[in-house]
């Protein structure tokens, strides 16, 4: 552990060589350095939304703090960051659902699929504290707690060469889910075979044909040039997860009561500038993978693959009872946000 923890550390010290020339960091040894890590490319909607708390922290107290921001996982993996931001060695860090959720089975609840009705209601849940102030504290003795959520859109299948227009086109092939207990009994139901591995390994599985296809957003295919080798993408629409952006609670927890405050207004900006960045980001995304990556986009009847999944609803809730006032708040906010019906 100690080895592990020893790496972790050099990669920060290694990293933060490099932040000048990716974000345009500058260093000072009178002021608090806070660093902030995610795996995501320097044009996507999550780094440009950072990039705009780290401008926001600037102006409002330049004087006291400098953050840094490192993209692309220059501080390794993402579970390598969220063990980094609970030791302290960085301040904060994006990570996803299916992470925390091996740190809180409350997190288990974002993973379950079609979960959400509609994308509204998706919206209304994540922005109600009362949802989700439950699930963010549920980690503080891990060393962390959840600060905002940043819209990751829907998580759909795509696939090299076979087209995915029901669950029985899944069987036999392997596909690439995130490294979550949830996950990868979804892909059971749903009849294919589940290979749980980091996002940053998938281009390389999927060039090599140790995997048949993965999920994820739109994104995937152009910023990580998935849709360069895969080039059948499936509106199933099976997962609306969040992505999180966790703090250290010894750091959060050492700020004044005027410096939290600011810095509680910054992490507002994040989720809308992310918010906004995204529906441009998708609408971009998808307009270059069919026209310059030859990507072909299906739209299946989603039914048969919700009909497959539900059953996972029950088994979570019932080995999990303590999510049932959350689940119920869910289908609440899903009864006043429907699906839209064509």
């Amino acid at each position: 552990m100690r080895k592990e923890l020893k790496k972790l550390l050099a990669l920060v010290c290694c990293a933060a060589l490099t932040c000048l020339a990716v974000t345009g960091c500058a260093g000072n040894q009178e002021k608090r350095t806070i660093r902030i890590g995610h795996n995501q490319s320097t044009n996507h909607p999550t780094h440009i939304a950072l990039t705009a708390f780290q401008d926001y922290i600037s102006g409002k107290l330049g004087d006291k703090y400098v953050v840094e921001v490192y993209p692309s996982e220059l501080l390794g993996s993402q579970t390598d960051m969220v063990q980094l931001t609970q030791t302290g060695a960085i301040d904060f860090c994006v990570a996803s659902n299916a992470i925390l959720e091996t740190f809180s089975k409350n997190y288990e609840i974002f993973n379950l699929p079609y979960l959400f009705a509609s994308p509204e209601a998706y919206h209304h849940v994540m922005d109600d504290p009362e949802v989700t102030g439950p699930i963010y504290e549920s980690t503080k003795k891990a060393g962390f707690t959840a600060v905002t959520w940043l819209d990751a859109g829907t998580r759909n299948f795509y696939t090299i060469d076979r087209p995915i227009e029901s669950p029985a086109d899944l069987r036999g092939l392997k596909i690439r889910v995130q490294q979550s207990p949830t996950n990868i009994e979804m892909m059971k139901m749903l009849g294919g075979s589940a290979t749980p591995m980091g996002f940053g390994d998938v281009y390389t599985a999927l060039q090599s044909g140790i995997i048949d296809g993965a999920e994820n957003n739109e994104m995937a295919l152009t910023d990580n040039g998935h849709g360069d080798v895969c080039k059948y993408y499936s509106y199933d629409m099976h997962q609306m997860v969040p992505d999180i952006l966790i703090g250290n609670n010894a750091f959060m927890e050492s700020l004044s009561d005027e410096d939290r405050a600011v810095f509680e207004e910054g992490f507002k900006l994040v989720n809308q500038v992310e918010r906004e960045e995204w529906i441009k980001a998708v609408a971009n995304a998808k307009d270059r993978a069919q026209n310059e990556q030859n990507v072909n986009f299906i739209y299946p009847d989603q039914k048969p693959f919700v009909e497959a999944c539900l059953p996972l609803h029950d088994t979570v809730l019932k080995n999990n009872p303590t999510l049932q006032p959350i689940y119920d708040a869910i289908q609440m906010y899903n009864a006043e946000y429907p699906a839209e019906t064509n």
